[in-house]
């Protein structure tokens, strides 16, 4: 059985975390506008957990990111 963190996302468990429409994923991946990596496997598309939160940390303006709240708890 896979671990948690090697889960596969569906595209509207992705849609939910980036508070999008799942239609909006499927033009993404058709147009190839935005840079988020996706698996397919026959018709089924899903997303790895960490693509998706590299998407996020790459789209952040500002504030501290992920890595400096890393470094700054040790």
């Amino acid at each position: 059985m896979l671990a948690e963190s090697n889960r596969l996302m569906t595209p509207n468990e992705v849609a939910d975390r980036l508070a999008v429409n799942v239609g909006t994923l499927r033009v993404w991946r058709c147009t190839g506008r935005v840079d988020l990596p996706y698996v397919k496997i026959g018709n089924a598309v899903r997303y790895r957990p960490e693509a998706v939160e590299a998407y996020i940390e790459a789209r952040t303006v500002g504030g501290p990111t992920t890595a400096d709240l890393k470094l700054s708890t040790r």
